[in-house]
């Protein structure tokens, strides 16, 4: 309080805000710069996958860890659904199960599932698989030329290929069953995911 001229009390405001300790106010900033950044990567892998969406899938060969051969193709009439994973990547992990369900459950409908391990040793994936086994296809980057070719370098990656050889539909990133379904859907497979409640 001060006193103005007339001997009356004031109370003084003022629009001062305390600053936060400098380590807390560095952090905040650094959480805002990389909020803004992954922003940044999400809209570009979004561009990009809207890019590729109808436009002819890039020639490929795939050879699984069990020596079965796949090519555009040798695939020609088949619905392709490729998974790029890790096996450090949770997301991955947490959706194996759900891609070994729809490849078992679509395999009669002319799908055809490969999830493409990348950029990872064969010792270490076959470790992986002993530890947690999968029922579909799998593939390692040694003996394809699929990574390189959707630019995988963030998990999972689904890319949908339809019967024809074009690119249905493209997702970066855990979406879950009702996803999957949804790119399946628009390459001709009767799967339009249950509608919620």
């Amino acid at each position: 309080m001060h006193f103005a001229m007339s001997g009356v009390p004031q109370t003084r405001i003022t629009n001062h805000i305390p600053r936060p300790p400098p380590l807390l106010y560095f952090l905040a900033m650094k959480h805002h710069q990389l909020t803004l950044a992954t922003l940044v990567l999400l809209t570009s892998a979004l561009a990009f996958a809207a890019d590729q969406e109808g436009q002819p899938a890039p020639n490929f060969h795939a050879k699984t860890t069990t020596g079965e051969t796949y090519t555009n193709a040798n695939l020609k009439g088949k619905v392709v659904l490729l998974q790029f994973w890790t096996t450090w990547c949770p997301y991955c992990r947490r959706e194996q199960s759900l891609i070994d369900s729809i490849d078992h459950e679509f395999a009669g409908k002319g799908v055809v599932v490969l999830a493409i391990d990348v950029a990872e040793s064969k010792k270490k994936v076959k470790q992986n698989l002993q530890d947690s086994p999968r029922s579909c296809r799998i593939v390692l980057t040694e003996d394809t030329n699929l990574a390189a070719m959707y630019q995988a370098n963030s998990y999972p990656i689904y890319v949908v290929i339809d019967r024809d050889g074009n690119i249905a539909a493209e997702q970066r990133g855990a979406g879950g069953e009702r996803s999957i379904k949804r790119m399946l859907h628009k390459a001709g497979v009767d799967a339009e995911p249950e509608k919620q409640d």
